[in-house]
């Protein structure tokens, strides 16, 4: 039977508590495999696992309680090797790596920040930061809106202008919360967020870095900004002992 990767611990890790089940229906028994100065908190891969909202649930208590003790890499949700001596063969092949991610993690979370822009308040922006727009909109009203070409001219000219606004907010979000974070990782591309950042942060900040980002949102009524945290940290975890069995979600 295949093996379910829930995260990587050390392996004078405290023991997790008794009777602890994970995914699966009904759930599986979690176990720990132990390989030199690591271990892998796992269990058996049920078959047909889909990113159900009790799996995923289940995948996030695992590391809740593995968590709650010491650091913790957590493996992203349908993590699955196809059995125990591959785990562990990865864990004595990647030591040094996987000792070097515990002590940078240890005592740290991940917030992953998402902005978008209210469309209309960001149209309304860069109007008015634009004599040009304005003056080219004020010629084509009085014209009676304007010819297809000058209609045409002017909503290139906002466009334009709105994907300006959109890098210069991307990077406006990124260097106002950059310094709060000890490391930080760019997530992939997706229609509608002109921002999509993790930041790792000390657990002991993570205040600090909460009330910055409530500032931005704040200050800024033309971004809507997201925040989503604490999290494991998987963002900074490199890809660990097992691969992605169909869906991968946080």
């Amino acid at each position: 039977m295949s093996t379910y990767v829930y995260g990587i611990v050390a392996s004078s890790h405290p023991d997790l508590p008794d009777g602890l089940a994970g995914v699966g229906d009904p759930a599986l028994p979690v176990r720990v495999l132990k390989e030199g100065t690591l271990a892998a908190v796992v269990s058996d891969a049920p078959e047909g696992l889909r990113p159900k909202r009790r799996e995923l649930l289940a995948h996030q208590t695992v590391l809740a309680e593995a968590g709650a003790d010491g650091c913790v890499l957590p493996m992203r949700f349908g993590s699955v090797a196809p059995d125990d001596s591959s785990v562990t063969g990865v864990l004595a092949e990647r030591t040094e790596h996987y000792e070097e991610r515990l002590r940078a993690l240890d005592g740290k979370v991940e917030y992953n920040i998402k902005a978008s822009h209210v469309e209309e308040a960001v149209l309304h922006q860069v109007m008015a930061e634009s004599p040009e727009l304005r003056g080219l909109a004020e010629a084509n009203r009085q014209s009676g809106g304007g010819s297809y070409e000058q209609k045409l001219q002017l909503g290139e000219m906002v466009a334009a202008a709105v994907k300006a606004k959109e890098a210069e907010d991307a990077a406006d979000v990124q260097q106002n919360l950059e310094p709060l974070a000890a490391a930080t990782s760019v997530g992939p591309e997706s229609t509608g967020w002109l921002v999509n950042v993790s930041f790792l942060v000390d657990r002991d900040s993570a205040a600090q870095f909460l009330e910055a980002a409530e500032e931005l949102r704040k200050g800024r009524p033309h971004l809507e900004l997201r925040v989503n945290g604490p999290l494991p940290p998987y963002s900074f975890v490199e890809p660990g002992p097992a691969e992605p069995a169909g869906t991968t979600t946080e």
